[in-house]
């Protein structure tokens, strides 16, 4: 049973990795690690099964065991945000109705995509999905599924038990006129690492995304200084953590936030294929290159990451 109201749901909250071991299982230990390492970080909720956490490339079991693993650990602790998207509406409302069952507090899906689907159909998948369960559904728009025109997202938001949008894109001048447009009952999250603090001044009531794994605590500091309404700093934090993903970004992405956890001291796993994993050179360029910008910016923050 939910334990949050979608109004609760707000401020820092990591896309979490899913947890595999070598040979591509969930991986329970290493799962419950992970989660308990975000939450006494004081992030304010977690979105599970999600692109960082390599959803399309598991099977719907291995989704399940996840979901039920990490909302067992949360332990109703903070928010829980469970990714179920895919094509078939079927899977997914078979997803989101494990995802109740199990105590999440909202659903959430990626249009489906592929086909390039029309706009009749992808509000049709989000009607049959937000129909399909009691908890609340946040709509993920996302360059790599397709963008939704603010016409179609308007309407969608119009669904009964449709409470929010993850907004993955850098316009953020259309994020917060979205916001105007649907009102304040309506969450809006950015889904940009990069825009953080933007997303925040644009309106956003919360920030999703791959980073906040494994700098939580810079994020928090981004989140604090828009709250203080000190933009200087907000801006200063923000430099280092676009820095940070950049030079992350280098590395096979995915795999690098797995590396960037295991530098850390957190043993999140391996990611699962198709990604491909980071070679021992690559990790210890990635190192080196995290120590360039702690010198640059004078930022022993990084010293987290063993450098």
């Amino acid at each position: 049973m939910a334990k949050f109201d979608i109004k609760d749901i707000k401020g820092i909250i990591p896309a979490t990795l899913t947890c595999f071991d070598e040979n591509e299982k969930v991986d329970e230990k290493r799962t419950r690690t992970l989660i308990e390492f975000l939450v006494n970080s004081g992030v304010n909720g977690l979105y599970i099964t999600g692109s960082t956490g390599c959803c399309f490339t598991m099977t719907t079991e291995q989704r399940k065991k996840s979901t039920e693993i990490v909302i067992d650990q949360v332990s109703g602790r903070i928010p829980v945000i469970v990714h179920v998207g895919d094509i078939g509406t079927g899977k997914s409302i078979e997803l989101a109705r494990h995802a109740e069952s199990v105590g999440a507090d909202a659903i959430s899906s990626v249009p489906p995509f592929y086909w390039g689907f029309s706009p009749d159909a992808i509000y049709g998948y989000y009607k049959d999905i937000a129909e399909s369960v009691n908890i609340p559904l946040v709509v993920y728009n996302i360059a790599c599924a397709g963008l939704m025109s603010k016409e179609l997202i308007k309407k969608i938001s119009d669904i009964p038990n449709v409470k929010g949008l993850k907004y993955t894109a850098r316009t953020h001048d259309e994020m917060g006129l979205l916001k105007r447009c649907v009102g304040d009952d309506f969450m809006i999250y950015s889904g940009c690492d990069e825009m953080a603090f933007s997303g925040f001044v644009f309106g956003a009531d919360g920030i999703i995304g791959s980073f906040y794994n494994c700098i939580p605590e810079l994020y928090m500091k981004i989140y604090n200084a828009y709250r203080n309404s000190d933009i200087k700093v907000g801006m200063e934090y923000q430099a280092i953590a676009d820095e940070f993903i950049f030079t992350a970004l280098k590395y096979n992405g995915i795999s690098s936030i797995y590396d960037l956890m295991n530098m850390r001291g957190i043993d999140a796993g391996y990611p699962i294929r198709p990604f491909v994993k980071n070679s021992p050179q690559e990790r210890e360029s990635l190192k080196l290159e995290l120590s360039k910008i702690r010198d640059e910016f004078k930022t022993y923050e990084l010293d987290i990451f063993g450098i």
